[in-house]
């Protein structure tokens, strides 16, 4: 009875350091829940310490001509804060305005890979008479220099309160975000320092959800800046505060093929899409009626605290052109008759066709020898 009891009281003592692991897992689950994620792949976001937000997907087209830069922002997030704030570094006095949705659109058809149709001899799955009529085969689917604090703009842009601040000491953004029910991070203030040594300026805006009350979720408009810049920098210092990977994804307007001076503390750039283009329709818009090239590229920074500061974008050796492509394998066909019909059938025929001749070759008399002739003697 004593061993019993004493076993029953070491499964208690179990469950219960069960029980307080389960706890301790959850608690630390919803401390990082309540984590804020101040870092996105171009800024950076603020919001109450006690929500979440994170960014799904941002999708960036930057254009620049030598003298000035655009940079068009699309954001998808997801959380439940009912607003925050997003902040963009910008080397000179920005505008701001809403960028077309149909930018984005358009450049993922330009750069979409080639399809290149393969055929092949044999039937494979998908392909008569294994299944279907033989046509499962397709494509896949696709600033101011100036001394001075303030705010020096300010518009409303659809959702969207945008403010635009000197860079000349922290304080105009920590004032603006207070205003705005925000705390500026103590992490996020350090990650500032360099961009206000530079003199650069910031945007700041306000985000909110269409509808009042309900959590600040799903695609953002597309937001479009507008500054003075004699070189092609995109903004990525603020990434180093990202607590997860991050992924980066360019549309490169420019002159001449570019590429990233370094891989910024991440992967190797990956171009997916090289080539002069001529803009129309929302890449007109941006990029006026002369031909551009266009530069497309992919990156990813699995540890983001190793990123050095801005990407800077220089002009490639080449104009190289590159399109990514596509195999598809069809079944050949002749008059759309698959050709391994065509052969097979043909074959058959020929030996149908063969096979009397062969019969009444084998049914001929044999004649008999004919009798050696007598020995000499």
């Amino acid at each position: 009875m004593g061993l019993a009891t004493g076993a029953g009281a070491a499964r208690i003592t179990g469950r219960r350091r069960a029980l307080l692991v389960v706890l301790m897992l959850l608690a630390v689950q919803l401390v990082s829940l309540a984590r804020p994620a101040y870092a996105c792949g171009c800024g950076a976001m603020v919001h109450d310490p006690k929500t979440t937000l994170a960014v799904d997907r941002e999708t960036s087209v930057v254009r620049w001509d030598g003298r000035s830069e655009q940079i068009v922002m699309s954001l998808t997030v997801n959380g439940t804060a009912p607003d925050a704030a997003w902040i963009m570094p910008v080397p000179h006095r920005a505008t701001v305005e809403l960028g077309d949705p149909g930018l984005f659109d358009q450049l993922a058809a330009l750069t979409a890979p080639a399809v290149e149709r393969r055929h092949h001899f044999w039937p494979r799955g998908g392909d008569w008479p294994f299944a279907g009529d033989g046509a499962g085969d397709g494509a896949p689917a696709p600033g101011a220099r100036g001394p001075g604090v303030g705010v020096v703009g300010r518009e409303r842009l659809g959702p969207f309160d945008v403010a635009r601040l000197t860079a000349t000491d922290p304080a105009a953004l920590r004032n603006w975000l207070k205003a705005h029910g925000f705390r500026l991070p103590d992490a996020l203030a350090t990650e500032l320092r360099p961009y206000v040594a530079h003199r650069w300026e910031y945007v700041a805006i306000r985000l909110a959800p269409a509808t009042a009350h309900r959590p600040l979720t799903g695609p953002l408009e597309p937001l479009r800046l507008s500054f003075a810049s004699d070189r092609l920098v995109y903004p990525m210092r603020l990434s180093r505060l990202a607590k997860t990977p991050q992924s980066l994804g360019l549309y490169v307007l420019a002159p001449h093929r570019m590429e990233p001076r370094s891989a910024l503390g991440g992967t190797d750039p990956e171009v997916f899409f090289a080539g002069r283009i001529t803009p129309v329709g929302a890449l007109r818009e941006l990029g006026g009626t002369r031909r551009t090239f266009l530069t497309a590229l992919d990156q990813t920074f699995p540890q983001p605290r190793r990123i050095t500061g801005d990407h800077e974008l220089v002009r490639a050796a080449e104009d190289t052109p590159f399109r990514r492509i596509t195999y598809t394998s069809a079944l050949l066909r002749v008059a759309g008759i698959p050709a391994w019909v065509l052969t097979v059938g043909g074959t058959l025929l020929l030996l149908v066709a063969a096979t009397p001749l062969l019969v009444l070759r084998s049914r001929r008399p044999v004649p008999p020898p004919r009798p050696l002739p007598p020995p000499l003697t």
